[in-house]
Order: structure tokens, then C-alpha cells, then sequence
């Protein structure tokens, strides 16, 4: 998609603060009693959005956070000047977390233990796949985690050795960001009610982007903590992992989207990445026309002769990538391949240099 195709879509959507942003270490009151956090991080993505939400646990008043930020000391150094000046002299009571990714669930252990006090602990909340899905890749065994994933590219195209072996290095990836996950939590669920700060937040689960990621709905309001799954300016990742080779996440992901289809259409989005917008239902609209698009692609290509993720990839991704954008690109493109593999347009074979190729019927 070009710049210009970028910014045609973008003006479909509004931005009810326009091009304001809170600074480091500061905050947007968005709603009474709703701030707005952004914190910077390591990526070509290079922030996160997080929101603070007035709360009251067994009659204590403080904050809930709505997700976290990766663990680097730029992030803490922002916590800190958070707590110093947006906190109105109250705690931290718990944190939710929308999903397991490292720039969502990093820094939630060290909160939760910063916030515990003698008689009460600052709670993690996430849904149970997420929790477990974090646990694991915490503590996974760090020697199969880079073998693993390496092997899984190279099924599917990737023979740089170069490229495979920064893929092998990457096995501490995961806990480099998150080094440890609490060791307990209280389980959000689909249709879960979460009385916060006086408001009633409704829980709804996605698939696809995540094991079990959960958005927040607040219908009084008309305010969507959305994560990951709905982001105004970019698509979410959608990818087939080494853990799941034979995995559909893209038929989830779409699935899960139609879910929001019947929130207001005047709902104001609250994305984990970009900035607050309106316009759910057009977003909902062009993420389809997105994946549409990109899947009917990749059905032309595999009529001509057979293809692997590798030979697809830069019809999907036309710009330059480094290696950490590379791997997603790589799982999605596999992702659009499984989508139409299980839905019966094509077809695929391991061929003998071990890679997976895939024709049309």
C-alpha cells in the first residue's frame, strides 16, 4: 500500500485530539477519570499507548493500567515521572493486560510488585491463554526456542544462513523484554463485566493476533480499549509461528473483527498503537478490504506455479525491511498462505529441499 493509499484511508477516520500527544512521562486526560500514556520503545514501532483508569479495589481508591510497555529503562524512567505527577497521590491498584506480547505484558511484573503492599497485592488480570502463552515463553527452554523458530522459516523459504542464524540468536528474544511474568493472576474472560472507577468495562476476546486477547468496552461511554486488534493507521500482525505450523490465525483474526461490528459507529477508539479515533465501522471496513486484497494477490500468484512465503513476500511487502520486520512479514505472508490452504484454494507440497509450496486448485 503506498503513502498516498495510507493517507486516503487515514482521512476516513477522525482524530478527536488531532495531533496532540502525551509527553514522556506525562499524560491526556481523555475522560474524567481516564488518562491517556504513551511510552517509547525499541521498534520500528516506537510506542505504545497505555491508559490509567480511576478504580476502587476492596475500598481502596487508586488506578487501574491498561497494559504496560516492554521492560527497558527508558520505559521505568517514564514510570517513574508518571508516579511523581499523574497518579494524584494514589496507587496503582491492578494491572490489565490485553494480550501476552512483550510491549503489552513486559513491565507487569515489576509494577505489580512495586504497587503490592503488606495486605494487598497489586493484581495482574489477563485472560488465561495469554497468561499461560507469557508464562511459557518466559520460561521456555532458551536452546529450542531460535532452533525451532529457524527450522520454521526455512520451511518456507528463508535459506539465508545469515538470516537463519540471527533467527537462532534470537532465543532470548522474548525474555530480554519480559524477564519474568507474575506468578499469579485473576482471569479475564469474553463477557466478563469489570466495574472500574464507577464505569462498567465489558471484556471482549479476540483470536488471531493473540491466543486470547482482550479488548475493553465501556457502553455508557462509548470508549473501546482496543489493543491490537483495531489500529487506525497500520493493520495488526497476523502470523503462523513455529508453534502452530498449521495454524489459520487470519480466519480467527477476521472472525474476531466482526465482533465489533455492532459497537456504536461513534465509539471512540482507544488503540494500543496511533491515536484515539472514530470511525470504527470504515476501520473495520478497510482492514477487510485490506486482507481482501492482499489474499486475492497471493491466489494469482500461485496459479501461475507453485510458491512458498518467501517468493510471496515481496508481493505482500514491497518497502525495504530489516530483520526483526522480515520475521513477522514472513509469518503473515504464511498466514495469508494457511488462510487459503484451509479454505481449500490451494493446495501445498513439501518439496525434498524440505520448503513448503503452495498452488491454486
Amino acid at each position: 500500500m503506498t503513502d498516498s493509499s495510507k493517507n486516503e484511508l487515514e482521512r476516513a477516520l477522525h482524530y478527536p485530539l488531532a495531533d496532540r500527544l502525551p509527553p514522556l512521562g506525562g499524560a491526556i486526560e481523555i475522560r474524567p477519570g481516564l488518562k491517556w500514556l504513551r511510552m517509547p520503545m525499541p521498534f520500528s514501532l516506537d510506542h505504545i499507548n497505555l491508559w490509567l483508569l480511576r478504580d476502587c479495589v476492596e475500598g481502596r481508591e487508586g488506578w487501574a493500567l491498561i497494559d504496560c510497555c516492554v521492560d527497558i529503562p527508558e520505559a521505568r524512567a517514564a514510570w517513574e515521572r508518571i508516579w511523581a505527577h499523574e497518579l494524584d497521590g494514589l496507587p496503582i491498584l491492578r494491572i490489565l493486560v490485553t494480550h501476552m506480547h512483550p510491549d503489552h505484558v513486559g513491565l507487569a511484573h515489576w509494577l505489580c510488585q512495586r504497587w503490592s503492599v503488606p495486605g494487598f497485592d497489586c493484581r495482574l488480570w489477563m485472560s488465561a491463554a495469554d497468561y499461560s502463552s507469557a508464562r511459557h515463553a518466559n520460561e521456555a527452554v532458551e536452546s529450542e526456542i531460535g532452533e525451532d523458530m529457524a527450522n520454521h522459516f526455512a520451511s518456507h523459504g528463508m535459506t539465508d544462513p545469515d538470516a537463519l542464524r540471527q533467527i537462532r540468536e534470537r532465543r532470548f528474544y522474548y525474555r530480554d523484554l519480559v524477564p519474568d511474568v507474575p506468578h499469579a493472576c485473576a482471569r479475564l474472560m469474553d463477557g466478563l463485566d469489570m466495574p472500574l472507577g464507577g464505569n462498567h468495562w465489558r471484556c471482549i476476546a479476540g483470536y488471531g493476533h493473540a491466543p486470547e486477547h482482550i479488548a475493553l468496552h465501556d457502553v455508557a461511554r462509548g470508549l473501546l480499549i482496543a489493543g491490537d486488534m483495531v489500529l487506525p493507521r497500520i493493520s495488526t500482525h497476523v502470523g503462523v509461528y513455529e508453534t502452530e505450523p498449521e495454524g489459520d490465525p487470519l480466519t480467527l483474526f477476521l472472525t474476531s473483527l466482526e465482533r465489533y461490528r455492532t459497537l456504536s459507529a461513534d465509539t471512540l477508539v482507544l488503540p494500543a498503537h496511533g491515536k484515539p479515533f472514530t470511525g470504527l465501522h470504515t476501520r473495520l471496513d478497510q482492514l477487510h478490504a485490506h486482507y481482501q486484497e492482499r489474499l486475492a494477490g497471493v491466489l494469482t500468484a500461485a496459479r501461475t506455479k507453485p510458491v512458498s512465503a518467501w517468493d510471496i513476500l515481496p508481493l505482500l511487502f514491497q518497502r525495504k525491511l530489516d530483520q526483526h520486520q522480515t520475521i513477522f512479514a514472513v509469518a503473515e505472508v504464511v498466514a495469508h498462505l494457511n488462510h487459503l490452504w484451509h479454505a481449500g484454494q490451494l493446495t501445498r507440497a513439501q518439496g525434498g529441499d524440505g520448503i513448503w509450496r503452495y498452488v491454486a486448485v
